[in-house]
């Protein structure tokens, strides 16, 4: 097989060792006007195909990389809890702050297949709608004591 540089490989004709009674072993030499065979161009596209895979391979990423996505996913998680911790002590919570909080559970959701993982994001999706709720009694009876 021949490298030609970036344009592709080529391989020589059919190099078969010819028989040759009492002389020993002899390479026959490739025809000098040979044409190229199929497998050359299938080998330079084959090239460009593995590059391909590569950059697939990349995206997707190994174990290490899924840990961190998920570690990545579940500090933004957190962060929205410790807000939502800190705006109930200073009973400031809002509907838009529960509501965040559902968005992120949602997401980390479509993005898992742990079970125990699920049922804590059903524990901690449950909990905020419960909030919601509470938020939406009040503020439906805040406005039926101003009527």
């Amino acid at each position: 097989m021949k490298v030609n540089g970036p344009g592709g490989v080529s391989q020589p004709g059919a190099s078969r060792p010819s028989r040759a009674g009492a002389e020993g072993f002899r390479v026959a030499a490739p025809a000098a006007n040979a044409p190229p065979t199929a497998a050359a161009s299938v080998s330079a596209s084959a090239g460009v195909m593995g590059v391909e895979a590569l950059i697939a391979l990349q995206e997707v990423g190994g174990p290490l990389e899924r840990r961190r996505r998920s570690v990545s996913r579940a500090g933004r998680i957190l962060d929205v809890l410790d807000g939502i911790k800190v705006a109930l002590l200073g009973g400031e919570l809002s509907s838009a702050d529960l509501e965040r909080l559902s968005h992120a559970v949602r997401e980390e959701r479509m993005a898992t297949d742990d079970p125990q993982l699920e049922d804590l994001l059903d524990e901690i999706e449950t909990r905020a709608a419960v909030e919601l709720a509470k938020l939406e009694a009040a503020a439906h009876a805040a406005e039926s004591r101003v009527s």
